[in-house]
């Protein structure tokens, strides 16, 4: 394909030039420039969210039902163009095929028409009547807009992770400003041009650029309520902290390293997928990788060798080509943070049991092998900080007690996963976990309609079904004497 040119910012539902031109977005498989993205000013985030103040008061005051059909509408369209999109994906994140047509793209509409759905059906909580002295009062608690939300997007999932902000937010009455990812923005920029087309002017803006200042501008802008932030757990930080002069709500989706835990009497083969998915899901830059591998010391050579095993029959390479089920990381910067935490394990002491270097045959590219370190221990720092990339920490443990200390035994709280052929000692363990979701022998993966959201320093909030409709609403009560 060629390369794609986007040069233009939305603001009040008009694309308009970016002022500050464009910058190059390079594909992670080959290191050629695969489109430019719009560089805005400063300016032009704060003109986006005075634009999105403006188209708040006729968007709020729409039925929900009305807002509803709107957003059903936006998913129709984009199920239409769908098919379109999946290689500029491919272009930009590096996704393999599979991944890129089912959870890159595929699974926009459906978030759309999930909260499309809501949007028609918002709660609302009737209290019962009660006596207070000579009267009786009623009352309600409804639902109302928060008012402009920034959605500020990630860059390994940039329009799922979109779609899964807008799409509660707008079904809640607000408005949007979103601002994606610097290293693959395109995708979401169309997915804004398409939701554009069918929203009145300025319900939805987007805005752009290589460095921190948009993202910096956009959380203090004014004109924003709520700060809806998918990212690490540095740029969270300062996101809460520039929120809190003013009080702005924010839902923070952060940082993860996720325990996984195999006891002894597990489904071995279940189990070794589930920790090798680690690395082809995305080559690991997935938040809920569960990288922290906790097993049991009576099967952990034998299993960490049949890990390596596995990884020696990997396909790495190029995303475009079919088989392939590993491909690179997004960027140059983010291989070479990889490599720097690969770098740590060893200095700090453990065995590189497979991977950790530039695959041979792919002299192109930012990819780095399937990498498993074991004799590791969970005080390194390659068990304490999210590398975010396809290298999996293995640290034994002796009973269950253990295992929970040291799942438990970490700054962050995202998500974990157990895996025994005991199910109450799996509940059990899930209970025990400080972690916002426990998946138990693979129970089905992610839930839409569940809560999603971090303990600790994997953020604040949660979201998912009707959680995300509180996470982008007020709660109203409105009482009456009967």
């Amino acid at each position: 394909m060629g390369v794609s040119v986007y040069d233009k910012v939305l603001i009040g539902g008009t694309w308009v030039p970016a002022e500050g031109g464009t910058y190059p977005i390079v594909d992670p498989a080959t290191e050629e420039v695969a489109g430019r993205a719009p560089q805005c000013s400063v300016a032009q985030v704060e003109a986006a969210a005075r634009a999105a103040r403006a188209a708040f008061g006729p968007w709020s005051r729409l039925s929900g039902v009305e807002r509803g059909a709107l957003l059903a509408r936006a998913a129709k369209k984009f199920r239409d163009e769908m098919r379109s999109l999946v290689d500029l994906t491919i272009a930009e994140t590096g996704a393999v095929r599979g991944v890129a047509e089912a959870q890159q793209v595929g699974a926009v509409p459906l978030r759309l028409e999930k909260y499309a759905d809501l949007a028609a059906r918002l709660p609302q909580e009737t209290f019962p009547p009660r006596e207070m002295g000579a009267t009786v009062q009623a009352g309600i608690a409804v639902h109302e807009p928060l008012g402009v939300v920034a959605c500020i997007t990630p860059s390994n999932f940039p329009m799922t992770n979109c779609a899964g902000k807008i799409g509660p937010a707008l079904a809640c009455g607000n408005t949007v400003v979103v601002k994606p990812a610097p290293v693959d923005p395109l995708g979401v920029a169309e997915l804004c041009r398409i939701v554009n087309e069918v929203l009145p002017p300025g319900v939805v803006n987007f805005v752009c650029g290589s460095g921190p200042e948009v993202g910096e501008a956009l959380v203090a802008a004014p004109d924003v309520d709520m700060i809806s932030f998918t990212g690490s757990t540095g740029v969270g930080l300062k996101i809460q902290e520039v929120a809190s002069r003013r009080l702005k709500r924010t839902l923070l989706e952060l940082g993860g390293k996720s325990p996984q835990i195999v006891f002894a009497d597990a489904d071995r083969e279940k189990a070794l997928r589930g920790a090798t998915q680690v690395w082809t899901f995305h080559s690991g830059q997935i938040c809920i990788a569960g990288t922290r591998l906790l097993v049991e010391r009576s099967i952990y050579d034998e299993f960490t060798q049949a890990m390596v095993a596995m990884a020696g029959r990997v396909k790495i390479g190029d995303p475009r080509e079919p088989g392939t089920v590993m491909g690179p990381l997004v960027s140059a910067a983010q291989r070479d943070r990889v490599e720097r935490f690969i770098k740590s394990g060893l200095d700090e002491g453990a065995t590189l049991a497979c991977g950790g270097k530039r695959p041979a045959h792919l002299p192109k590219g930012y990819y780095v092998e399937p990498t498993l370190f074991t004799h590791a221990t969970n005080a390194m720092t390659i068990a304490r900080e999210e590398i975010f990339g396809p290298v999996v920490t293995a640290i034994p443990f002796d009973d269950e007690a253990q295992a929970i200390a040291l799942a438990n035994d970490s700054d962050y709280g995202l998500y974990g996963y157990v895996w025994t052929g005991d199910s109450a000692r799996g509940l059990r363990v899930a209970r025990a976990l400080r972690t916002g979701t426990i998946q138990v022998n693979n129970s089905g993966g992610m839930n839409p309609d569940a809560p999603f959201g971090g303990y600790k320093l994997s953020g604040i909030g949660r979201d998912g079904g009707l959680y995300a409709i509180d996470a982008y609403s007020e709660r109203k009560y409105i009482g009456w004497t009967a």
